[in-house]
């Protein structure tokens, strides 16, 4: 992403702009679209095509936990490997922790 896309906004700033998205949105019309319409729309959409048979009727919402920032010490060739595999690398490194916690935890009995 070039920095000139990037807008910082206060948490204040950014509280102003949904708000004002939310009243902007023609709510009536949404409330009219049937799920039959919203079907063939997605049907149609080439960048659907992937989701359009999946079920998503048992679909779960998972909001992911919220970050901690800290400071850690690591490896430099562990840091190199990470970060050679692209942006996210943070995010990798969170989840080879989070698989390892998760390998560590008790099984639930079930």
């Amino acid at each position: 992403m070039k920095k000139e896309n990037i807008i910082r906004l206060t948490a204040d700033e950014a509280r102003v702009r949904a708000e004002q998205s939310y009243k902007e949105t023609d709510w009536a019309r949404i409330d009219r679209l049937t799920d039959a319409y919203i079907t063939a729309a997605t049907r149609d959409d080439p960048d659907w095509q992937e989701f359009a048979d999946v079920d998503w009727s048992k679909a779960v919402l998972v909001l992911p936990p919220e970050k901690q920032a800290i400071s850690i010490r690591l490896d430099r060739d562990v840091i190199d490997f990470f970060k050679a595999q692209g942006s996210g690398y943070q995010t990798r490194i969170n989840a080879v922790l989070r698989h390892f916690m998760d390998a560590r935890k008790p099984r639930k009995a079930g």
